[in-house]
């Protein structure tokens, strides 16, 4: 089975981007076909288009939009390398970046000059973003001076608008009602904006905050009291505490060190990320500036730019701004959304050649299952 799709790298991720009318409506029929087409369950993914991680097993349908307040919708998918499973709990800031694009070049927003706005849904979430895609003469470009740490190279800027990105899973900032929790005797925070996520000190968990990815992936008893924090805040969120679903996200966080406002590794989920993910950034900066947190805490806040919140991660820095407004009838600052930029491109057009038989023995396996 040879199905249309394009390649692009978002952020600091890359994964696969299909139009929604060339995979099957069922959610089951159509998560059989993405774990075939990245290879997965395996953990090379050698028979697909994944990379043996979770960065690069990623997933992007794309199609007009079924809501008047955007020209586009899509939904993003996690491709589990080594399990059986295809993840719709979570989102991804770093793709969303490469649907502006991608939604232009095939037609379905006709562009403007010099730059073209598109209204995207994430039907993850329901939420609407804003993307701002530079198009000088009607034509996309990726060529720029712009770059991403923990992406080689330059490219043309992609300005992301992020409209009321809380509660996007519990229905508000604080899921827990409190700034503060304690989960098996440490601090940590629990706050839902653009994507949940549970905070806790590095200190708490006998590290410094500073080390690399290397460093934190080859400590698997940090890792395993990292996923137990992980797990017992997913149940004070509310949210399933499944091991290995999308949500919560878990971070650790200490002082900055390099001139930013925070340092933190962000974890997906049993492994830390090369850089830091978007909806991670997002929900990082509004903790900065939420009283209370145990980011605030930590955060060396700039006084002449308090909204910029700049994140020391292992590859070099990301910066979000948080937008906020006062209540009309307390006049206390309220958060309503954040911006942020970031890059993408297509790496490779054409179609995915799925194997017949993976479809067909994945279906086996499900009906056994079932019965």
């Amino acid at each position: 089975m040879r199905i249309p799709c394009v390649l692009m790298r978002g952020g600091s991720s890359k994964g696969l981007f299909f139009f929604a009318k060339d995979l099957p409506a069922d959610a089951a029929a159509r998560d059989r076909m993405l774990l075939a087409a990245m290879g997965s369950p395996d953990a090379r993914q050698i028979d697909g288009m994944g990379g043996g991680n979770d960065h690069s097993s990623k997933v992007v349908i794309v199609g007009p939009s079924s809501q008047p307040d955007a020209d586009v919708e899509y939904l993003f998918a996690q491709v589990s390398v080594a399990r059986d499973l295809v993840d719709v709990l979570p989102n991804s800031g770093n793709m969303l970046a490469g649907v502006g694009p991608f939604a232009i070049e095939h037609g379905l927003v006709k562009a403007s000059s010099p730059v073209t706005k598109v209204r995207i849904l994430n039907t993850n979430s329901q939420k609407v973003v804003e993307a701002t895609v530079q198009t000088p003469g009607g034509q996309v470009t990726y060529s720029g001076t712009f770059e991403v740490d923990g992406v080689p190279g330059k490219c043309a800027p992609v300005a992301l608008q992020f409209f009321d990105p809380t509660g996007t899973k519990t229905g508000r900032l604080l899921p827990t009602g409190s700034p503060r929790d304690e989960i098996l005797g440490m601090p940590v925070t629990c706050i839902d904006f653009a994507i949940p996520i549970v905070l806790v000190k590095a200190e708490s968990l006998g590290k410094s905050g500073y080390e690399s990815k290397q460093e934190l992936d080859n400590d698997p008893n940090f890792l395993q009291r990292l996923e137990a924090v992980r797990a017992a805040g997913a149940r004070l969120m509310g949210l399933a505490d499944a091991p290995g679903l999308g949500v919560p996200k878990i971070a650790i966080i200490a002082p900055p060190r390099a001139g930013g406002t925070i340092a933190s590794r962000y974890f997906v989920p049993s492994n830390c990320h090369p850089a830091f993910a978007a909806t991670g950034a997002m929900a990082l900066a509004a903790a900065c500036h939420t009283p209370d947190t145990i980011a605030e805490e930590l955060a060396v806040l700039n006084q002449n730019e308090a909204h910029q919140i700049v994140i020391e991660h292992p590859s070099g820095k990301m910066s979000c701004h948080i937008v906020s407004s006062a209540d009309p009838w307390t006049g206390i600052p309220k958060l309503v959304g954040a911006a942020m930029l970031t890059s993408a491109r297509p790496l490779l057009a054409g179609e995915v050649f799925v194997a017949d038989h993976c479809l067909k023995a994945k279906a086996k396996s499900d009906l056994a299952a079932a019965a």
